[in-house]
């Protein structure tokens, strides 16, 4: 993989990620930019302990461009973009209108591939592969930064998700606090420990691997259904061997893991049949935060699982499950659909 820093006209940073180490990327943005105003503000909830980001230059952001005026495609025809060049394989840049700037953290965007009309499912082996190598490298390189205490790398895909630009891509959040959906698991994490001495995410994970919701293993990877899912169809993919974030994943894991990750998103797209329009879905890894709380009450960092948790709104076909008084309200999910029936569809897509 050869890794190619520069920087757009507002001063941005923009990474190629490239398969060829041979490829040179001297593209200059020439776009008459000014340099990016940002006002993120992180606020606590007092009641919560909850952190909002109030972001209020986000209202201006890029909202549903035609496609020949797509902001992630490359640049082309007299048509400047977000990205320089021609061509791309893998490329990350500072978003522009980010939920989280400055002290208040980091926020990027990672495109999958220069088709428009792609997505992640029809990515090669060899394509999804880089992304994993991108969002590793990513992880790393926030990681430095001092404001970071957490990274978050996910992808939300369809309009219905809430989705603005079509063109096939995810995003990448530095935060400056450890997420509250992270607090909470280190909190169950150190309890099931001083209750019994052992890791939850290995019970977990051995738990559901001997149920009847698992939908696919591999040698290095598990996915499954979980007992208590909140979404219609939600799978959680776990390495067999848990490390804290994607850095710390063997080559065996790393090589094995296109193959599972493109079989489950192509499932996703098989789940309401051939006539329904894509699956719109939240892909996100749950990653271990570097902050103190990650070494409270005896958990270190190493006690967390990485994982990533892949998700739709859709609950049937042509309906989507909506955020209701008791989850909007209250954090109380209603699941419409068995966690039991939903495995059992996903493994009657498998390759069909």
């Amino acid at each position: 993989m050869r890794k190619t820093s520069t920087r757009l006209a507002d001063g941005r940073e923009l990474v190629y990620y490239d398969l060829d180490d041979a490829v040179v990327r001297d593209a200059v943005d020439l776009r008459p930019l000014e340099p990016t105003v940002t006002a993120s503000e992180i606020r606590r909830d007092p009641l919560l302990g909850d952190a909002v980001a109030v972001a209020s230059h986000r209202q201006g952001r890029t909202y549903h461009p035609p496609a020949d005026s797509c902001p992630l495609c490359p640049s082309r025809d007299g048509r400047p973009s977000e990205i320089p060049d021609s061509s791309y394989d893998v490329a990350v840049f500072e978003n522009r209108f980010p939920s989280l700037a400055g002290d208040s953290g980091r926020c990027e965007v990672v495109c999958f591939t220069p088709d428009h009309d792609a997505s992640f499912a029809t990515l090669t082996p060899e394509r999804a592969r880089l992304v994993l190598d991108v969002w590793t490298d990513r992880t790393a390189e926030l990681s430095r930064l001092p404001r970071v205490e957490q990274v978050f790398c996910f992808e939300n895909r369809g309009a219905e998700i809430g989705v603005t630009l079509g063109h096939p891509h995810g995003q990448i959040y530095g935060y400056p606090f450890v997420t509250p959906r992270t607090a909470r698991m280190l909190r169950s994490v150190a309890a099931h420990r001083g209750a019994t001495g052992e890791n939850l995410f290995d019970a977990v994970l051995a738990g559901e691997l001997a149920d009847e919701r698992v939908v696919l293993e591999g040698e290095h990877w598990a996915a499954f259904v979980p007992r208590a899912a909140h979404w219609p169809y939600e799978v959680h993919l776990y390495p067999r061997r848990r490390v804290p974030d994607l850095t710390a994943l063997d080559e065996a894991a790393r090589a094995e893991f296109p193959r599972v990750y493109l079989d489950l998103l192509r499932r996703f797209d098989r789940i309401f049949g051939p006539d329904e329009p894509p699956t719109p879905y939240v892909s996100a890894w749950h990653q271990a935060p570097r902050g103190p709380l990650a070494e409270a009450d005896g958990v270190t960092r190493e006690d967390f699982a990485l994982h990533l948790e892949l998700f739709t709104i859709r609950r049937t076909s042509g309906k989507l499950k909506f955020l209701a008084g008791s989850e909007s309200g209250m954090d109380v999910f209603v699941n419409d659909v068995p966690p039991e029936r939903a495995a059992g569809r996903l493994r009657e897509v498998a390759g069909s």
